[in-house]
């Protein structure tokens, strides 16, 4: 178990982000654990015939992301809410060659030649890991990464929703069954990790991860700003296609293509992950959330470039997700 103290300054500097350079990372370990990690084992068949058909040898990724310590300079705490894979591959470059050789000598692993090579020389180590990185990501990566990114934009849009509605232990509380908020601490249930750990006004970064499904990684060590990676909200329906299913009276009532949407509003999302998901047109999904938005029944939020849907209270009630209370 991992403690977290948080003071009102901690509060005042804990943010969302996202990663590119994490999923990387994570996905490295999804590939290497694939039976842990069942519920992207659709994606872990495209990616290794991807890989085997490219040719592309990523061994030394996939030493460096061993099952348990990472190092810290694979992927630094996000700057910024949304940071390109560029500047992360950048700050990687420029990770200094001492802290390079430490966190490699505090890997619990047997070290291969390539590792060693990475060892000696950290600064061209540095420089063949972020090509390969980049590599990676265009060959595996990219092609779904508008998907991956949808969901983590609603799952930052909903617990946003949550803060303002809620406050900090609304937030939390909702992030994950292994994370939970009492007073004033943040408790993160780590298999091997046992400390507590006071923040000390650095605040935290929440940054969903498709990848790091079905656990959560923590980063507090002071040379970074504290980070905690969670699976965002919606995680079952990443790879899901053409499998939304429209409630038969509902249907009824606003008609299929719309019902369909509402169903599948149970998270954010945006029109073109709508149009992917029903097999709808992105023409008809965008025609149908007009109507939805002019009826009351769902509400658009900008995030980023894309808009984001969301079910309204009274479309909650419609498709069953809460119940109607006297007043």
């Amino acid at each position: 178990m991992l403690d977290l103290a948080f003071s009102t300054e901690d509060l005042a500097h804990t943010r969302f982000a996202f990663s590119p350079a994490w999923e990387i990372v994570a996905s490295v370990r999804v590939l290497n654990q694939p039976g842990e990690h069942a519920l992207h084992l659709p994606w872990v068949k495209r990616a290794t015939a991807a890989l085997d058909q490219a040719g592309l040898d990523i061994s030394l990724l996939r030493e460096l992301v061993p099952v348990r310590h990472l190092p810290g300079f694979l992927a630094g705490t996000p700057s910024t809410p949304l940071p390109e894979l560029a500047d992360e591959l950048a700050d990687l470059r420029d990770v200094p060659a001492r802290l390079v050789r430490r966190e490699v000598d505090a890997m619990a692993v047997p070290r291969s030649p390539a590792l060693n090579r990475f060892h000696r020389d950290p600064e061209a180590g540095l420089e063949r890991l972020a090509t390969l990185m980049e590599a990676y990501w265009d060959l595996v990566l990219a092609p779904d990464w508008p998907r991956i990114r949808a969901l983590l934009e609603a799952d930052v849009l909903h617990r946003s929703r949550l803060l303002a509605r809620g406050g900090a232990a609304e937030l939390f509380n909702d992030l994950t069954p292994m994370v939970r908020w009492r007073g004033g601490t943040l408790s993160v249930a780590h298999r091997h990790l046992h400390a507590a750990v006071p923040l000390d006004g650095r605040g935290l970064v929440l940054v969903p991860s498709a990848f790091v499904w079905p656990r959560v990684f923590s980063k507090t060590d002071p040379r970074w700003q504290p980070v905690l990676r969670y699976p965002p909200r919606g995680i079952a329906t990443l790879w899901e296609t053409g499998t939304a299913v429209a409630p038969g009276a509902l249907a009824a009532v606003v008609g299929r293509g719309r019902a369909l949407l509402l169903a599948e509003l149970a998270a954010p999302a945006s029109t073109s992950e709508l149009a992917r998901r029903t097999r709808l047109s992105a023409g008809a999904v965008s025609q149908h959330l007009g109507v939805l938005k002019a009826a009351g029944l769902v509400s658009g939020h900008r995030a980023g470039r894309h808009v984001l849907y969301a079910r309204t209270r009274a479309a909650e009630v419609l498709v069953g997700g809460v119940p109607e209370v006297d007043s």
